[in-house]
């Protein structure tokens, strides 16, 4: 060995010999310290790292915009969120009442404090049954039916016997008005020429509820009369009564034809029937009857009394409006 190393390893003893060296105890509680700060700055360091790449990813990548259902296709229903719990018991009116009752839950598609209303009816009043029969009641023969001969309000028998039958309903009556009206078919001339028909025409005004009852009762006399004896120009001839198949005209009406042979002024048979056609419309409380009764041996147009029919439902309707 140099004597230059020699020196350096007694100089190393020397500065070895002054140090005064730390206790195991001590050694060890040092160490233990810097291994956990060493743990504590990785997981520090771990913690940033993690931070750093969501906040980037966040900016590098911006939200996808929400695309709105298309129209008709059914929003899915929130979870319902709980409620909570109802009183044990309601509290008082702070008028000193009884409780107020728990309020009903709203009906979907209807905004809170409506009321729902049955179909059909409606805040507005009814309107006032007629008491009194104007003369703007009765219709108005079409021109081309008129002969120049005015209508002429008469106390007159609005329905033909039956038999003898007779209407409960009569007692139901507030107001009647009968007039006599004279017309011409359309294909025919007109003033100063001999009219076609001629019809017995009624409005009625009956107690509320009770015009149906007439309607009925006349039905049942129509099936109880098929046919009676009435009187001719030469004596009594067979006349057949039946009801007829009608369209309804106004809320309801009877329509039915009274049948016999024809005769001539002399009395004597025509060979063909003399028809008579009698029509009663309910409207309302108001009855209108049309009984068409002709004219020197004419017989009732079917689409002559029809036409007429509806002339004076039209008027009744505008009357009662």
């Amino acid at each position: 060995m140099s004597r230059e190393l020699s020196e350096m390893y007694r100089s190393l003893a020397a500065d070895a010999d002054a140090c005064d060296l730390g206790v195991p105890d001590v050694l060890r509680h040092q160490a233990d310290r810097r291994a956990r700060l060493r743990v504590a700055g990785s997981t520090l360091v771990a913690a940033l790292l993690v931070v750093g790449v969501a906040v980037g990813t966040q900016v590098v990548a911006p939200q996808s915009a929400t695309v709105p259902s298309p129209a008709g296709t059914p929003t899915p229903p929130a979870p319902p969120s709980p409620s909570p719990s109802p009183s044990p018991s309601p509290s008082p009116s702070v008028t000193g009442g009884s409780a107020s009752p728990p309020a009903s839950p709203t009906p979907p598609g209807r905004s809170p404090g409506t009321t729902a209303t049955s179909p059909g009816v409606t805040g507005a009043a009814q309107p006032k049954a007629p008491t009194s029969i104007p003369d703007r009641a009765f219709f108005r023969l079409a021109a081309a039916n008129q002969i120049g001969i005015a209508p002429e309000f008469r106390d007159l028998e609005v329905l033909p016997n039956l038999c003898g039958a007779r209407y409960s309903s009569e007692g139901a009556i507030v107001q009647r008005r009968t007039r006599n009206v004279v017309y011409k078919l359309p294909q025919n001339p007109g003033a100063g020429h001999v009219p076609d028909g001629t019809y017995t025409h009624s409005i009625t005004i009956y107690r509320a509820g009770r015009a149906d009852d007439l309607l009925d009762e006349l039905r049942r006399a129509v099936r109880d009369c098929p046919q009676q004896e009435r009187p001719g120009d030469s004596g009594s001839m067979l006349s057949r009564q039946r009801l007829l198949t009608d369209t309804r005209y106004g809320d309801e009406s009877v329509l039915f034809e009274m049948r016999r042979p024809d005769q001539d002024v002399n009395g004597d048979p025509t060979g063909v029937e003399d028809v008579r056609l009698i029509r009663a419309i309910r409207v309302g409380d108001v009855v209108t009857i049309l009984w068409e009764q002709g004219w020197e041996n004419t017989s009732s147009q079917r689409a002559q009394v029809d036409a007429d029919s509806r002339r004076a439902v039209a008027a009744i309707e505008n009357w009662l409006g």
